[in-house]
């Protein structure tokens, strides 16, 4: 940086505390509620009045907002981004706020303390009975004005042996906690999200990293003239919910105001709602209604446009703020609406990827809903819309798309959605992407692998599940039956037969010697050759002799193995033929991919 652009400043504890209940500091709850435990809220303390350091506080400056009314400029709060729990410890325990706790309800954090032994302790039922400890220290610091001889004369009257000099000491030492300073650094406003992030992870001791997600949240959080405190509990609750459905009513039970709020309703929905493939977190909500609506992929534009910010002038103007935060109030309440949310999913469990472990690139699953919700807002026919929906997702997945540098990508395809017709656009990429050159030799190569949740692998499992194929020597048993109940994926070459003949566990454990099978299928096969067991089920067919499942016919077996995506010629392979059964079923199940891609 040319020039300094932050200071660090010394402030004392009742000064911070001052500037948080003025507003002149807010804090985002960038990790939401308040997630220590009382014994860490009772060591703060205690550093405190031992005089130890208890580490800096960064602030971040809003900027100042050119107002709409007469042009005049109103001076920017300052955003806590570092020290939201040490704040709200010491607003707990000096000020005797309440805190919202992990579950999100309201609780007192009562700290205790005991003079002859200086010593804190998180107050208890036992404690509050013990005379000698003071039960709750804010009902000493709260207040403004205090006489320690007459908190001294009390506490001796009922400890009568005590050293009252002692106990004066003690207490003197407690009330001055609220003197002791805590080391702030201020940070500029025009400082650019990259660089905020850099400085707070090299002063963090513990090695946090800000997401441009939590840059956004704090903005969120911190506009009290837009609602935002309401926007970001509708964010936060929304992606709670969607995890833990119960939650619904404990927000009923303990947020009166957000209950009155127009996003309490837009969610209602979500109580009785128990499927799992899509559970956002806060990144993947922000992303997707910040992409949608704006128009935009990087998450610092969103957070320069929630200040105001207008990119032309370089200046901050309130009516850009105002506008940005209905624009984004809007992606957030499309964003929930049950038709949206749960018809994106049935889209994506349609296109066969039906269980969340099926769907490595949260990314990928985040711009196919952007897409979704832009094609609705466009008014594309429905049938329509689930086939692009589906091929842009599955197309993201086996080109890695979004897997790089995802922001850029985002940014660069949702301006084509917006000035290219969608049709056009999908059949543009996909002539780019994914070539014959793609299916024929690159989509081969990715199968090279021995990593299970490789997404290629989960393509073809959802080629499977989209097309009803049966698992490997099942009769009537599918895929899709065996992935949603979490059955096991076996090997065709037995894993035991391979690995006693010397192979190592990255060849063994190719994904193009995986099957979904079912278990008593694979137990009875065990670590037999493949050229014994399937001259076993050659026999079967013959005979009508049950060895593995329920096949009896040989077009039947034949045909269970071409849904498999296995070479016929499985049947006469032998330990030699290992690489070459690889290399011809790695080609099969690319091109029953490419088939399952140019049918959704």
């Amino acid at each position: 940086m040319s020039a300094q652009k932050y200071s660090v400043n010394q402030q004392l504890v009742e000064t911070l505390l001052s500037f948080v209940k003025s507003g002149d500091i807010s804090i985002p709850e960038i990790q939401r509620p308040f997630v220590w435990k009382n014994t860490k809220v009772r060591d703060l303390l205690d550093s405190l009045y031992q005089g130890y350091p208890v580490g800096y506080l960064i602030t971040w400056q809003n900027p100042d907002v050119k107002l709409k009314q007469d042009g005049a400029y109103s001076t920017g709060n300052k955003v806590l981004i570092d020290g939201q729990q040490r704040i709200t410890a010491l607003k707990a325990a000096i000020l005797g706020d309440e805190v919202i706790s992990s579950d999100y309800k309201k609780i007192k954090i009562k700290i205790a303390f005991n003079p002859m032994e200086e010593k804190f302790e998180v107050s208890n039922p036992a404690i509050e009975k013990d005379k000698t400890w003071i039960p709750n220290i804010a009902t000493l610091l709260s207040e403004d004005m205090i006489s320690i001889l007459s908190i001294v004369r009390e506490y001796c009257s009922v400890n009568e042996d005590v050293n009252e000099v002692q106990v004066e000491q003690a207490i003197s030492r407690l009330l001055n906690i609220k003197k002791m300073q805590i080391g702030m650094i201020e940070l500029a406003h025009d400082l650019d999200i990259e660089t905020v992030s850099e400085i707070f992870i090299r002063i963090n001791s513990q090695g946090v990293v800000l997401s441009q997600a939590d840059f956004v949240m704090s903005k969120i959080a911190s506009n009290e003239i837009y609602d935002g405190s309401m926007l970001r509990k509708a964010v936060d609750y929304f992606c709670h919910t969607a995890i833990q459905p119960a939650f619904y009513e404990q927000i009923k039970n303990n947020d009166e105001e957000f209950v009155k709020s127009i996003y309490y309703p837009r969610m209602k929905w979500l109580k009785d709602d128990n499927d799992d493939l899509f559970d956002p977190e806060y990144t993947d909500m922000l992303r997707v209604a910040f992409t949608y609506k704006f128009g935009r992929g990087k998450l610092s534009d969103l957070v320069n446009l929630l200040s105001g910010r207008n990119f032309e002038t370089r200046t901050y103007e309130e009516e850009i703020a105002e506008a940005s935060f209905n624009t984004l109030k809007d992606g957030v309440m499309d964003f929930m609406k049950q038709t949206n949310f749960e018809r994106f999913v049935m889209i994506i469990k349609s296109s066969g990827f039906i269980i969340p472990s099926m769907i490595r690139s949260k990314n990928a699953l985040n711009f196919a809903y952007i897409v979704y919700l832009k094609l609705v807002e466009m008014g594309i026919d429905s049938n329509l819309l689930s086939s692009y929906v589906s091929r842009w997702f599955v197309l993201s997945i086996l080109t890695g798309r979004y897997s790089g540098s995802p922001e850029s990508r985002f940014d660069f395809d949702i301006k084509q959605i917006a000035k290219t017709d969608f049709s056009e656009l999908l059949t543009k990429t996909e002539n780019g992407e994914l070539s014959d050159a793609f299916w024929d030799v690159v989509l081969p190569q990715k199968f090279d692998s021995s990593v299970a949740s490789s997404p290629y692998f989960n393509v073809f499992i959802a080629a499977q599940n989209k097309m009803k194929n049966r698992g490997f020597l099942s009769k009537d048993i599918t895929v899709y039956d065996m992935v949603s109940h979490r059955g096991d994926i076996h090997h065709i070459f037995p894993r035991d037969y391979l690995k006693k003949n010397g192979f190592a566990r990255g060849k063994y454990n190719q994904i193009a010697n995986y099957v979904y099978t079912e278990s008593p299928i694979n137990i009875k096969i065990g670590n037999k050759a493949p050229e014994i067991y399937f001259s076993h089920l050659q026999e079967q067919c013959e005979t009508g002799n049950l060895h593995y499942g329920a096949i009896k016919d040989m077009q039947d077996l034949k045909d269970n193995l071409s849904e498999n995506a296995i070479p016929l010629e499985i049947f006469d392979m032998k330990l030699d033929d290992y690489d070459t059964f690889l290399t011809e079923r790695r080609k099969l199940m690319s091109q029953k991919i490419k088939s399952y891609y140019e049918n959704l």
